[in-house]
């Protein structure tokens, strides 16, 4: 990694909420914002690398499982074996299979075009959701986080920022023991997780562009002693925790009949959730559980793309913005890899509901949905992450993508609208170059991805 400080002129650039003309950029010897200077003397730019086009920050994907890459555009075919229903839980099935053929040489070809697309499409941190922990018998590793070590190669390989969430994952469902034979990679147990955990972090010391935190699979998937053991080490040692939650009405009825309670209501009266706490999808809340979230200082991580794909249903973002709610965005199965896709269909499925236009400026209180959406996406960053990815500002790191102003979707758009027409207008505007620290990103190469998919389906 270059160590030396390095200076941008963007003529267009997002900073703090809008649109500036003119700005020099300043990035530290760490890869962090020192300096943001709009309109500088004119001697302060000749030392500047000018930056054709319009410089955004850049974005954390915050819910991601890398091998699903695997299956995009395989799950599109109505299942006879499903019935009538075609379902997320059927989905899941199918999913399984590309679960149980992954090896730890697939799975870093797969991670690295992902990232590479990821890094495309204006993202620059992914949250790895990552449950794979045992090979394909479902025997443990002679080293547990191999799996996990093959995402780290990918990120280094590509340039991507990464948190790695170890998962625990134990039982099949609520009122079962253990796990389905077509789960048996995930087995894990808070111990198995610990371990993991500190040895990612002894072997990426010293990498700025990772980190590592915890994952709970979800209620269903972890019974409560073992979710607050987990929980408990991840509060001692400072790290991200996230979680699926009520992703799916199936998931709320079941949690019900066997607590007594929704999902949301029993983790925040069962378990001490504070600003760590990432809840992943929360698609089907009551406005009382959005406020206890808010309460509690946890975060959201909404997947639009995800969520409409599998069927799960829409998020209350109105209800959520009425109480000040932090939330991130993921790509998760990775449907979709443009940070733009999702917050357009975040925006679109509000819309569809409501029977509304701009839903997201009017609840989040701003004239622009395209900006209130890009904003929201961004506070919620550092939570998602534990870094410090909050955009272009002083102390950020310094990620930010350059899109290409001469865009079909751009051409003719007047300077103040250009975020707008990002976002809702199509073919998409999609980043010339994206850079993680002040460093350039390589452009994805596809190294090994094809054999790897060849090798899990064939020609």
């Amino acid at each position: 990694m270059n160590n030396e400080a390095k200076k941008f002129f963007a003529a267009q650039a997002w900073v703090n909420g809008a649109w500036h003309f003119g700005v020099l950029l300043e990035v530290d010897a760490n890869g962090c914002w020192s300096r943001i200077t709009p309109k500088p003397l004119d001697q302060e730019k000749t030392t500047a690398t000018p930056v054709g086009g319009l410089v955004l920050p850049g974005v954390v994907n915050a819910h991601g499982h890398a091998f699903q890459r695997a299956i995009v555009g395989l799950t599109e075919r109505r299942n006879p074996g499903a019935g009538a229903a075609d379902d997320f839980w059927s989905w899941r099935d199918r999913m399984y299979s590309a679960a149980l053929r992954v090896s730890p040489v697939q799975m870093e070809a797969i991670a690295t075009q992902l990232y590479g697309e990821l890094l495309a499409g204006g993202y620059t941190q992914v949250c790895e959701f990552q449950y794979l922990h045992n090979d394909i018998d479902g025997q443990p590793y002679a080293n547990p986080e191999d799996m996990s070590l093959a995402l780290v190669r990918a990120a280094r390989h590509t340039g991507m920022g990464l948190t790695l969430l170890p998962t625990l994952y134990m039982r099949s469902g609520f009122t079962a023991t253990g796990l389905r034979e077509d789960q048996r990679r995930f087995a894990s147990t808070p111990q198995s997780i610990i371990r993991i955990v500190e040895a990612l972090q002894k072997q990426t010391q010293g990498d700025r562009h990772i980190n590592v935190g915890v994952a709970i699979h979800s209620l269903r998937a972890v019974a409560p002693d073992a979710l607050n053991q987990l929980a408990n080490y991840a509060k001692q040692a400072l790290l991200p925790v996230h979680i699926h939650i009520a992703e799916q009405t199936q998931e709320v009825q079941d949690c019900m009949a066997h607590t007594g309670q929704r999902p949301i209501q029993w983790l925040l009266d069962h378990v001490e959730v504070d600003a760590r706490w990432n809840l992943v999808h929360a698609t089907h809340t009551t406005p009382a559980e959005l406020a206890a979230i808010r309460q509690a200082g946890a975060s959201i991580v909404i997947c639009p793309a995800t969520e409409a794909n599998l069927g799960d249903g829409v998020f209350d973002l109105p209800g959520y913005a009425a109480v000040g709610g932090t939330w991130s965005i993921g790509s998760d199965s990775h449907v979709t890899r443009h940070w733009s896709e999702e917050l357009r269909l975040l925006e679109y499925s509000q819309r569809f509901v409501h029977r509304k236009r701009n839903v997201a400026a009017q609840c989040l209180g701003a004239q622009s949905s395209a900006a209130a959406l890009l904003q929201g996406a961004l506070a919620g960053g550092n939570a998602a992450t534990g870094l410090s990815l909050g955009g272009i500002a002083v102390g950020q790191r310094a990620d930010f993508c350059v899109i290409d102003d001469n865009s079909g979707a751009l051409l003719g758009v007047p300077q103040s609208h250009k975020l707008d027409a990002l976002i809702f207008s199509s073919p998409d505007a999609r980043p010339q170059a994206t850079y993680v620290a002040g460093q350039l990103a390589p452009a994805p190469s596809g190294t090994g991805f094809v054999e790897a998919m060849a090798s899990l389906w064939g020609p």
